[in-house]
Order: structure tokens, then sequence, then C-alpha cells
């Protein structure tokens, strides 16, 4: 009787252990197929009242300016967000204009909007060319790239598809374009003409002309492009160095602006109805002459900074 008692109490656990391995295996199987299939159907994640306006906002027509706009400043911001970063700086400056400096109600409305939009083509004033400028420092290296492929024998369209392998954005992005255009049937010509509409600079232009007069004519690419790369490089070395020795004088064309307003508002916090007589009749003569000279100020050292090479 015990022994009847101890084989079958060794045949349940055993049997449980079995079960044990083999619910383990089965959970394990499950997990990397409901991986599998949410890989190959993404569902799309809950997304709150805030996020499907902004969805919403940016699928309108009339945010594609925008959309080119912050695609040409170089800001990975949808339109949507942008919008929200502007109205969140307009709220931040009504309270501390109404808080911190002492200011009217009117003037703490009137003076942060006015404030937002300027900053607003301030901003796309100074960073208009800016993808321009990112995507011309990489034009040494998809040389490079492209001259390499060719010394082993590989066609442009393939080395088109290392650099979009490659080469990081936003260069990499429009040679991705690039090659799925050309595998779509789009000759090279037509492809690279449309990212030319997005990049006018004289560095590009000359890279495509080189690349179809090459195409078209023959003849030792790689060594062209060598040359074309270290051409590029050396412009790159120039313009660093131009930067680095008007960065003081790019700073100062910020600050002198800054300064007087910054203390102004200081001195309105310390002494109450400070700004008062800006708003009578020859106070407002005085204000105008005054932000006209500090625009002019800007504007003329910025003028003096911009050294084009």
């Amino acid at each position: 009787m015990n022994l009847a008692v101890s084989i079958l109490y060794s045949l349940a656990v055993l049997s449980l252990l079995f079960c044990l391995y083999f619910y383990l295996g089965y959970r394990n199987h499950r997990k990397e197929w409901t991986q599998q299939v949410r890989k190959w159907y993404p569902e799309e994640k809950r997304k709150s009242i805030i996020s499907k306006w902004g969805d919403r906002f940016d699928e309108r027509e009339s945010t594609q300016k925008l959309r080119n706009k912050l695609q040409a400043a170089n800001l990975g911001l949808l339109p949507s967000e942008y919008v929200g970063v502007l109205l969140l700086g307009y709220l931040i400056m009504f309270v501390a204009f109404s808080t911190i400096f002492n200011m009217s109600t009117n003037l703490s409305v009137l003076l942060p909007l006015g404030m937002v939009i300027v900053s607003h083509y301030l901003l796309f004033y100074f960073r208009k060319n800016n993808y321009e400028k990112r995507f011309n420092e990489q034009l040494a290296e998809i040389c490079r790239l492209l001259a390499n492929s060719a010394r082993s024998g590989l066609t442009i369209n393939q080395g088109i598809d290392m650099i979009a392998r490659e080469v990081s954005a936003p260069a990499g992005t429009e040679f991705n374009r690039i090659s799925n255009e050309l595998k779509l049937g789009v000759s090279l010509e037509a492809a690279l003409r449309s990212i030319q509409k997005r990049n006018k600079s004289r560095e590009f232009n000359l890279f495509i002309a080189t690349l179809l007069i090459q195409k078209k004519t023959g003849g030792n690419l790689a060594t062209t492009l060598d040359t074309m790369a270290q051409t590029f490089e050396d412009r790159k070395v120039i313009r660093q160095t131009i930067k680095t020795m008007t960065s003081e004088q790019r700073f100062v064309s910020f600050i002198v602006p800054a300064l007087p307003i910054f203390l102004l508002l200081i001195m309105n916090n310390v002494i109450d109805g400070f700004i008062d007589p800006l708003w009578s009749g020859f106070g407002i003569v005085i204000l105008i002459l005054f932000l006209g000279v500090i625009t002019l100020s800007f504007l003329l050292i910025r003028k003096i900074t911009d050294i084009k090479v």
C-alpha cells in the first residue's frame, strides 16, 4: 500500500513538472507570436483629446506653409507643437510682466503678444537657411562615400542607396527619398531637381551639376568627387573660423537691445509708475525713437557679422 502511494505521488509530481514545462514553453511561444503580430499589424495607441486636436491641426492644408518653414529652419517640431510653444511662452511672459514687473493689465496682455509675434518672425529670419547649412556640411562626407562606391565598381544609384543608409539627417533623409524615387523609375536628374527645390545653395548646385555631367560624359568620377569633398571641407573650415571670430559680436547684437528693456522693467518694479510717462504725447515719441535705435543697432551689428563665403 505504501509502495502504491509513493508511485502515485511520484507520478503526480512528475506530471506537475511536465505541465509546468509545457505551460512555460507555450507562454514563451505565445509571447513571441504576439510581438510578431503587433509588428505586422501595429495597434494604434489611445490618444488624448489634445493630441487628436493637434493631429487634426497638422493635417490641414493651411499648416503646410508653417511645416515648410519649420523644416527650412531645421526645427524638429510639428506645427501644432510650435503653436503650443508660442502659447506657453505668451502665458509665461504674461505672468512675469503682471506679477514680477508690476505692469498694468493692458500692457501685460499686449506686450507679450507683440514679443511673441516678433520672436516668431525673428526665429525664421535667423534660421531660414539652417536646413541648407546642415545639409551642406554633410556634402563632403557624401562626396567621399560616392567616390568610394565608384572605386569599388558600384553605380551612382547604388552609391545613393549607401548614402541613404549611412548618412544621418537631414542629408540621409533626402537621399533616402532620392533612392526611393529611383527605385520607382524616376530619372536621376528629376530626383535631384526635386531636392534642389528645398536646397538652392551653390554647393548643392555644384554637386548636382557634377553628378549629371559625369553621368552623361563619363570620366573619373571618384577623383572629381574627392576634389569636391576637399573643397567643401576647406569652405567648412573657413565658415567655422569666421563664426568663431564673430561670435562675440553676434552675442552683443542680442545683449544690446535686451539690456535697456530689461533695465526699464526692473526700474518699473522698483519705482511705481516709472514707465507711465512713456504713454504720454512726448513719451510716445521718445519710446518710438528708443525702439527704432535699438532695432537699428541690432540690424547693423548682424549685418557686419554676416560674412558670406
